[in-house]
């Protein structure tokens, strides 16, 4: 009987600008905060959002993502629509924010607000 257990990839991948991001966050955090976490509550004209908020506790069923500056959580109700997605900051000279490559998005509204899967 093989015993033997893998680790599965995570599901959104971040990029070296979105873990620098989580570590600055992290580094401002309000006390009690243990990380960020991304969910996708519903909102917007196509239906789901994206969310990055501080977290205070590890919930069940969050998949958690150790990164060099600090824990990201991914919300497990969400996880599903956000298998194999790459997340990225993104900042210029009018705009700074995450970004998200989600294979699993159909669609978005026009403002970019929200999509749909």
């Amino acid at each position: 009987m093989d015993t033997t257990t893998r680790s599965l990839p995570a599901a959104v991948t971040l990029t070296p600008g979105a873990e620098a991001r989580i570590a600055a966050l992290m580094a401002d955090a309000p006390q009690g905060a243990i990380g960020v976490r991304l969910s996708t509550p519903r909102r917007g004209c196509s239906g789901l959002a994206y969310s990055v908020d501080y977290v205070t506790e590890e919930a069940k069923f969050d998949e958690k993502i150790v990164t060099p500056g600090g824990a990201f959580y991914i919300d497990g109700a969400s996880v599903l629509y956000l298998v194999g997605s790459t997340m990225d900051w993104v900042e210029d000279d009018f705009t700074a924010g995450f970004v998200f490559a989600n294979p699993n998005a159909k669609g978005a509204c026009g403002c970019g607000e929200s999509f749909t899967v």
